[in-house]
């Protein structure tokens, strides 16, 4: 199935509204045209990390909805929902069952138990030191059993989220049947939430690990083949990954184009983002804000070290209302691999200059997403995070049906709204791009396919723009009015 090249929403369910029900209610009577698809944020019964310690997949958080109003979204609308393969909450029954049974549990090889994966039972520090981990120690959490005996079992994120061994037998047969439900669910793409962490492997990084990765993923391709169901990995690092997967035809994310973008707004330079739209792949998924923050990492040598700490320096800058302090420890924040902002908030809250990002994330090869908070060009929410001491929270605002409502009368919101529609809509999306220096802080973005063409025309410097696309009817050049 080829995959609708329209315009997705990421949302959590409830944040757009307080439930699914809500969530319907918007999409059905203000969003049909203005996006096509919806990924759902983990909308299952979770221990942790607002979703991402998923307790069971055969189920929907009551405080949501059901699956019901899952499947009613789905037929509406292209639908994305997330399957977590490095790990699952430690109140699962999966791992609640081996820590009552241990070794006489069905599920005793399903979690990475330090005594069997480590020589001895314990890493060298060289080991430590080799792995990409999330945390200043050895990633693992201790696991007390009733028999009196205590074990290290791996844990690479929050200590109620478990990674899994996904080589074992009993661990396939879990993915098989959980990606097997979610499609049956009307899922159209399921997101393989923190994927590079899934393959552990002495003498590696633990990160990503060939070539064992690409055999987990051939796998969970052909699992989902039957149902015509698309894999979309979900991987924050170098660039390079992200053009190899697509390289071997997976769906990948554009987490480079935020920064890079941020850094072409702030300077007026257009060379990197030239360089990255010359090379980027196609078969993408362009993003510019999700749940997690601005990402730093994917980066890496698309702008120089200096440029990538100056764009930050212009962020707590120039950006509205962010400072240093939210992205530290003071908020329970050490990700030194994202900043926690919200996009508009980034450019300091300018309609033209995110408008102009808005127009330059729609003209980039991909299909576009724009998460819930950007789609209402939400500002950040100081007092969420302040109530809650989480960097991330600040992103993360709840918006009450009433108050979505309201935000989407805001004229800046009216005129995201218009560009979504024309990038929906214009059939030239589906052709050939092309990007061009304009001069040093001006760039030309064209589409075409005959008898179909639209030129985004723009000033990085001043954040002026201008939409121009060609009336097949008249063979006239019409300019789009927002």
């Amino acid at each position: 199935m080829a995959a609708l090249n329209e315009i997705m929403l990421i949302t959590y369910a409830d944040s757009l509204g307080k439930n699914l029900e809500e969530l319907k209610h918007l999409l059905q009577k203000h969003l049909r045209d203005v996006v096509g698809g919806v990924h759902i944020l983990p909308f299952y019964p979770s221990s942790a990390d607002r979703g991402f310690a998923p307790i069971d997949y055969s189920v929907v958080d009551p405080a949501f909805g059901t699956y019901d109003d899952i499947m009613e979204i789905g037929q509406e609308f292209e639908l994305m929902v997330d399957f977590m393969v490095n790990h699952i909450s430690c109140r699962s029954r999966y791992f609640q069952e081996f820590r009552e049974k241990k070794d006489q549990s069905r599920y005793k090889d399903m979690f990475i138990r330090y005594r069997d994966f480590w020589p001895g039972g314990e890493p060298t520090e060289e080991d430590i030191g080799r792995i990409y981990r999330r945390k200043p120690r050895a990633p693992y959490v201790v696991v007390d059993f009733p028999d009196g005996t205590v074990e290290k079992v791996w844990c690479t994120f929050d200590e109620e989220q478990i990674d899994l061994n996904v080589g074992a037998e009993v661990t396939r047969d879990f993915i098989r049947d959980s990606l097997h439900y979610l499609a049956e669910k009307r899922a159209s793409i399921i997101r393989l939430d923190a994927f590079a962490y899934a393959i552990k492997k002495l003498g590696t990084n633990c990160f990503f690990v060939e070539p064992e990765v690409w055999e987990l993923l051939e796998y969970a391709r052909e699992v989902l083949k039957p149902y015509d169901v698309e894999i979309l990995p979900e991987i924050h690092e170098h660039y390079t990954i992200q053009l190899e997967l697509a390289k071997r035809g997976y769906w990948v994310y554009d987490f480079a184009l935020p920064m890079l973008l941020l850094y072409s707004l702030y300077s007026g330079d257009n060379r990197r983002l030239l360089h990255w739209l010359k090379i980027c792949p196609h078969k993408q998924y362009t993003t510019l804000d999700t749940h997690d923050g601005i990402g730093v990492v994917d980066v890496k040598d698309l702008l120089s070290e200096e440029e990538i700490e100056q764009t930050k320096d212009y962020l707590f800058s120039r950006g509205a209302n962010v400072k240093r302090i939210y992205n530290s420890m003071a908020y329970n924040n050490l990700d030194v691999y994202q900043l926690n902002c919200t996009y508009y908030s980034a450019l300091g809250n300018d309609d033209d200059a995110y408008l102009l990002a808005r127009a330059i994330q729609f003209f980039t090869p991909g299909i576009p997403q724009v998460y819930y908070v950007g789609l209402l060009a939400g500002e950040n929410d100081i007092q969420l995070l302040e109530e809650t001491k989480v960097g991330r929270n600040i992103n993360r605002h709840y918006y009450s049906l009433e108050e979505a409502e309201k935000e989407m009368q805001r004229p800046v919101v009216k005129q995201l709204f218009e560009l979504m529609r024309f990038r929906n809509s214009y059939p030239a999306f589906d052709g050939t791009f092309s990007a061009a220096s304009r001069g040093g802080h001006r760039l030309r973005m064209t589409w075409h396919k005959e008898p179909y063409r639209t030129v985004l025309e723009c000033d990085l410097k001043t954040h002026q723009f201008s939409i121009s696309y060609l009336d097949p009817n008249t063979r006239e050049e019409r300019a789009l009015v927002l």
